[in-house]
């Protein structure tokens, strides 16, 4: 295999879990964007952050989201965004392990409800989409190549 045709592999499968990734953030965002006080209320049900805090999160949370998976379709400074989605996969699994072990049965909210009635979303499930996701966007940041589909990025991504 010729350097080249591994670079275009390379760069092709970043794009593809850049995509993937983004995608699901967008989607995840859109419902709390629509109805914010249905997810303060999902929020408020984790029962791990003060009640002052509550609305300020439902409202900030899913811009953030918005953002961020929109910058990785777009190619918008792609390693900043892809360390964006890493910390907030690792703090939406925390919050699902810590009430997991609690024993309680929540909604994390990841998806409209809609959505979430045709399949069990179990906390167990909820977890490993979150590592699926975080194996995805991992590789995202740490790619040092030249990348297809970027509009922005810094020197060296």
């Amino acid at each position: 295999m010729k350097p080249n045709e591994a670079f275009g592999r390379l760069a092709w499968i970043e794009l593809l879990l850049r995509w993937s990734v983004g995608l699901a953030f967008v989607l995840a965002s859109l419902h709390k964007v629509a109805h914010p006080a249905d997810f303060a209320q999902i929020v408020y049900s984790y029962q791990l952050f003060p009640a002052y805090t509550i609305n300020l999160i439902a409202i900030v949370m899913p811009f953030v989201e918005l953002v961020t998976g929109l910058a990785l379709l777009a190619g918008v400074y792609p390693r900043a965004a892809a360390s964006i989605v890493n910390g907030l996969l690792v703090t939406f699994m925390f919050i699902i392990a810590v009430n997991l072990m609690r024993g309680h049965d929540f909604d994390c909210g990841c998806f409209p409800t809609f959505i979430s009635r045709l399949y069990t979303d179990s906390p167990t499930n909820m977890l490993i989409r979150n590592t699926i996701l975080l194996a995805c966007s991992l590789p995202v940041m740490l790619y040092r190549r030249r990348r297809r589909g970027v509009i922005f990025s810094t020197a060296g991504s």
